[in-house]
């Protein structure tokens, strides 16, 4: 495969941790944050889906530093563009609808052999990062085994940070899950790509960096965590296929957020 060529260097985004440069058709993202899980996130979601994601021409890791190359995704975020559909519930509907598809497609990405022992782990077979389920200090760093471990986490996490409200009443508020599937983790306007079109084609999900294997709940629970996109979020709770009481989780989050 050959490289896109290079460009002047543009800085399309700086984040704790990470740093995105287009250059040309290509955009590189460096950074202590930056780590193998995502690269495997992309590269599963290609190989096992249609989904539309960056594909990833070259990668380097360290233990303090990561980098990836991947292909520029030539479009326009869905944060930038939401407001324009104000009074136009249909494509609001419209976007939401397609943006619950694709999520629908990549749930089935199966989970390897080798991550058989364990019941939530990120793309690569690492520990997830999200603030509800990382180890508390010295604990095992390793993946949840099951998800009486992972509600046990929660509710661990929930007192550790000095929750009390729910103390009692939160290990049953806490939903439950079988089976997990393959989830993104980070579903958000800022990372929902649309193409060109009076259609407005969802042409590309980006940022995958805690993709990987969660109770069949979570996308739905971190789509409706507290956000600044409030409408769209009342979009994608009126469009969702299927509900969760996730009260229990909405409980913590007012805790450890």
């Amino acid at each position: 495969m050959s490289r896109p060529r290079a460009d002047t260097p543009r800085i399309l985004s700086r984040q704790p941790g990470a740093v995105i440069i287009r250059r040309g058709d290509f955009v590189e993202k460096s950074g202590d944050r930056v780590k193998p899980r995502e690269e495997a996130a992309l590269r599963l979601v290609q190989h096992y889906t249609s989904v539309s994601v960056p594909t990833v021409y070259s990668s380097s890791f360290a233990e303090r530093d990561g980098h990836i190359c991947m292909s520029y995704v030539d479009g326009e975020s869905l944060d930038r563009l939401w407001n324009d559909f104000e009074g136009h519930d249909d494509m609001k509907e419209h976007i939401c609808r397609q943006i619950w598809d694709l999520i629908y497609r990549f749930r089935a990405i199966p989970k390897p052999a080798r991550f058989a022992n364990f019941f939530q782990c990120c793309a690569d077979g690492t520990a997830s990062n999200d603030i509800l389920i990382e180890p508390l200090p010295n604990r095992s760093p390793d993946p949840l085994a099951s998800d009486v471990e992972l509600r046990l986490r929660i509710y661990e996490r929930y007192l550790d940070c000095a929750g009390r409200r729910y103390e009692k009443e939160l290990p049953h508020m806490l939903p439950k899950s079988e089976t997990t599937v393959f989830t993104h983790a980070d579903i958000a306007p800022r990372n929902i790509m649309i193409g060109e079109g009076d259609d407005c084609p969802v042409i590309g999900i980006l940022d995958w960096e805690e993709a990987g294997w969660y109770p069949e709940y979570w996308e739905y629970a971190n789509i409706m965590k507290p956000s600044v996109d409030k409408d769209w979020q009342m979009w994608m709770e009126r469009t969702v296929p299927e509900k969760w009481d996730i009260s229990g989780i909405v409980a913590a989050r007012r805790v450890l957020f």
